[in-house]
Parts: structure tokens; sequence; C-alpha cells
């Protein structure tokens, strides 16, 4: 059988062990939540065409200090437009659309093409733009100490796409709410293209 070693006397262990799990034992610890950075599934929703917006407003954010935002297959159906995906945060259940975030991300082709999107006042901070008809946008999120209202709420990610005259285009970097409060709401909206139903999950990390 093979093993898989997680070191011994790790801070805050709570299972007795020798310090070697088997692939069966860290699958079982992961399922009850034991072994730490377990993800666990908050909400899943779909995103089509119907609505204009998908609101997260049951994330747990006095259990999780670190959430994970995941999108996959996003298809744009408009060559000109592409698909601009962005999120906003609620605190305290007000949605905050002033353009008080900030943003800071990467971005470049398998052609050499690079280039870089950068906004100290944005209503919005934008999780990926592309143009990419007939391909498909996978990509995540992470989002830190949301429920946390002694900080400020960052947000860093990276998404890879097909692009129609590059084979690959990717993005990267982050953002910031530069405010003290508490986020309890995520909202995530598109702002130009048309696109295909896509799925959207939010996770929370455990820690132990």
């Amino acid at each position: 059988m093979p093993y898989g070693y997680l070191g011994q006397n790790t801070p805050n262990q709570t299972i007795n062990n020798s310090g070697v799990f088997s692939i069966t034992d860290v699958a079982e610890l992961q399922s009850q939540g034991k072994l730490g950075g377990s993800l666990e599934l908050i909400e899943e929703q779909t995103y089509s065409s119907a609505v204009s917006f998908v609101d997260f407003t049951s994330i747990q954010e006095n259990k999780y200090d670190v959430h994970l935002l995941q999108y996959s297959n996003v298809s744009s159906t408009e060559p000109s437009a592409g698909v601009n995906l962005n999120i906003r945060f609620y605190e305290s259940g007000v949605l905050e659309t002033a353009s008080v975030y900030q943003k800071a991300f990467q971005y470049g082709g398998t052609d050499g093409t690079f280039g870089e999107s950068r906004s100290t006042s944005q209503d919005n901070i934008g999780i990926f733009s592309g143009n990419f008809q007939g391909g498909k946008a996978n990509g995540y999120i992470y989002l830190y100490n949301l429920g946390n209202s002694s900080k400020y709420s960052f947000v860093t990610g990276h998404s890879f796409f097909e692009h129609p005259t590059i084979s690959g285009f990717f993005i990267f970097g982050g953002g910031v709410l530069p405010q003290t409060s508490t986020v309890d709401g995520i909202r995530v909206y598109i702002t130009a293209g048309n696109y295909d139903a896509f799925d959207i999950k939010l996770f929370g990390i455990k820690q132990i």
C-alpha cells in the first residue's frame, strides 16, 4: 500500500499518529475536516444568461478566514466583446458599489504578448477579461480576511483561457477592498460580453 509522509507532532495536531498516513487515511481525514487546509464546499451556483449576477450571501465568514472561489468552463459567444467577470463585496449586508476597490493584474499570451492592468479606484475587482470565442476559461481566486472587521479584504487569483488568435492566455494578480469592515457576501457578475452558462463554487479552507 502506498504511503504519504505528513510529518510528526505538527502544531495543533488532533490525531495521534506515527507521522505516516496511508492515502486512504488522508482521504478519510480530509472528508472529516480533520486535516489542515481541507476544502469544504459552501455553495455551488450556475451563472446563466437568465441572471445578471450571482450572490453568495451565506459565506460563513465567522468560520473561515480564507475562501476559495472557482469558476469553470466560462465560454464566450461574442468575439468582439469577450467576457468581463467581476466581484463585489457585501459589507454587513450592504453591497459596496463605490469606486473604492484596488486591483493589479498581469496578463500574457503564448505568442509572447504581455501587459498589465491596474487601478486604485474601481467599483469592482475584475477577476478576468478575455476574448475567447469558441474556447473555455477556467480559474480561481482566494479571498482573505472577509469576516475580520479589523482587516482589509484581499483577493488573489489566476485564470487561463483559449484565445481566438492565440492558443493560450493567462491572467494573474489580485485586489483589495481597503476598508476595515466585515464582508459577509460576494457578488459575481459580468459587465460585458455574451456567454454560455458556467459553474461557480465557493469553498471555505478549514484551519486546524
